[in-house]
């Protein structure tokens, strides 16, 4: 069993401890929390952290927001100032930094990015080797390393400014491959920084590509790229199908690169836990018996198809980092969340969530089945599912009201309840879930069931126990029927 790693005794204000994630480190850019002087103190506790494992280079790497660039220079100082070789890959994507790390043969990583967050917003994904993100008790590490004081190192770490995207961009053509027909791709980036790489991958897989809001924008115009919100999903769905476009599929990347939202040829939504079980499919015909991890916020859809075709479905925590580390422990070949990261491994490619690769894998499959999208995911067992769907909750309470509706769940549907991440209630006709939200002061709900009648049954229990907590008696966000 993991130990448990505790906070030190600190004079930290509430807001600087919150950023400590489970499974990165996250925060608003201001005073409190991020802001030069601060990213500075954590990169550098950082630094002591990977120094004490041995490693002495890291990849450092930022996203497209106004203040990525003067936090890629403090990082860059603070990992120097501690004798870290710094390959500084500059603006990039998350997948592409962890690229780098195998390109650089370094096991140290510093992307600056808040993923999907909204503007305002920034934070780290840290690296403790390849594929490999920082654990929840590691992070703790690195907040117990803030402001200590460390020995003076013998030199100055130097800094090499690198161009990794043409290695990385074919890194990925030269694994997949592509049939003879060649699906027509719709891609939006929303003005984040994936409009870089993604038309260039998929016409260099001889698809027909059309781009929406591909030109990086750092005040994000439209709407901020986070493939989870209907509202920014809205026009790639109303466009897949324009007569002048005709897609075969519709493709949403967020704002880092590491995560994939999918409409149809109809426009209609396909979530990542489904494109997980397509991709599976061709998987378990080479190599029956593999391993597929998935979050807990997954379809019984996916379960169902990878037991149908002789694989092993594993589900586990909801977290980038918390995935990969099960990927890895079970040897599994494949992994995903239905927020969108989707993790391709063993013989096929180096186990990080890449939404590139993810997409590119997906018109593999559409390439080689010559069957519309639409039609492959009707050949899958079929269940009703929300969007993911939010209500505003503290962050320093959300644990413990989570923990508390656990225990009232509990007490009603007993061992139908999963508590490996929250609680997801089972039912005869589906489920539903409540978690804590590790990126937004928030807890996260979902529901599935086998027709809409269920999941709105399944919802309305869900609303009245968490109508007992004054702390949640609000509206939901996200919410279709709201």
């Amino acid at each position: 069993m993991e130990a448990k790693v505790k906070m030190k005794k600190h004079g930290y204000s509430k807001e600087f401890v919150s950023m400590f994630r489970e499974y990165d480190i996250r925060g608003l850019v201001n005073d409190e929390q991020l802001n030069e002087k601060s990213v500075y103190r954590i990169i550098k506790a950082y630094a002591g952290l990977i120094k004490s494992h041995g490693i002495a280079k890291a990849v450092v790497g930022y996203d497209n927001r106004d203040c990525s660039p003067s936090f890629h220079d403090s990082a860059v100082k603070a990992l120097t100032d501690m004798g870290i070789n710094v390959y500084d890959i500059g603006l990039t994507l998350s997948p592409v930094a962890y690229y780098a790390q195998y390109e650089y043969k370094c096991e140290g990583l510093v992307m600056i990015t808040a993923s999907h967050n909204p503007n305002g917003w920034s934070g780290f994904k840290l690296g403790l080797g390849y594929s490999t993100t920082l654990d929840k008790n590691q992070i703790i590490e690195v907040f117990n390393n803030v402001d200590a004081r460390f020995p003076k190192p013998r030199k100055k770490g130097k800094v090499t400014v690198c161009d990794v995207r043409d290695a990385y961009l074919n890194e990925i053509v030269g694994r997949i491959k592509m049939g003879e027909y060649k699906p027509r791709v719709l891609i939006e980036t929303a003005n984040g920084g994936a409009g870089l790489f993604a038309y260039e991958l998929f016409q260099r897989l001889g698809c027909v590509t059309f781009l929406l809001n591909a030109d990086p924008d750092t005040s994000y115009p439209k709407y901020f790229p986070n493939p989870s919100d209907m509202k920014a999903r809205k026009r790639m769905e109303e466009l897949v199908n324009h007569p002048y476009i005709r897609a075969d599929v519709g493709m949403f990347f967020d704002g880092d690169g590491d995560r994939l939202g999918v409409v149809d040829e109809k426009g209609t939504n396909v979530w990542s836990d489904t494109i997980l079980a397509l991709l599976s499919e061709p998987l378990l015909k080479k190599k029956s018996g593999a391993k597929v991890v998935y979050d807990v916020k997954c379809s019984r859809s996916l379960t169902e198809t990878i037991k149908k075709h002789g694989g092993e479905p594993i589900m586990w925590s909801t977290g980038h980092s918390f995935i990969k580390s099960k990927m890895k422990e079970v040897g599994a070949d494949l992994a995903g969340e239905r927020s969108g990261h989707i993790f391709i491994g063993g013989d096929d490619y180096l186990g990080f969530d890449d939404g590139l690769m993810a997409g590119a894998k997906l018109v593999e499959c559409l390439s080689n089945a010559k069957k519309p999208l639409s039609r492959l995911v009707a050949n899958l067992p079929k269940y009703v599912t929300s969007p993911e769907i939010y209500v505003e909750c503290d962050d320093n309470i959300k644990y413990d009201i989570v923990k508390q509706l656990v225990e009232r769940f509990k007490a009603t549907y007993g061992d139908r309840v999963v508590d490996i991440n929250g609680a997801r209630v089972e039912f005869e006709n589906g489920w539903g879930l409540v978690r804590a939200s590790s990126n937004m002061p928030q807890l996260g709900l979902l529901f599935e069931g086998k027709t809409e009648q269920d999941v709105r049954e399944i919802k309305k229990i869900f609303k009245s126990v968490l109508g007992g907590f004054a702390e949640l008696y609000k509206p939901w966000i996200n919410d279709d029927e709201e």
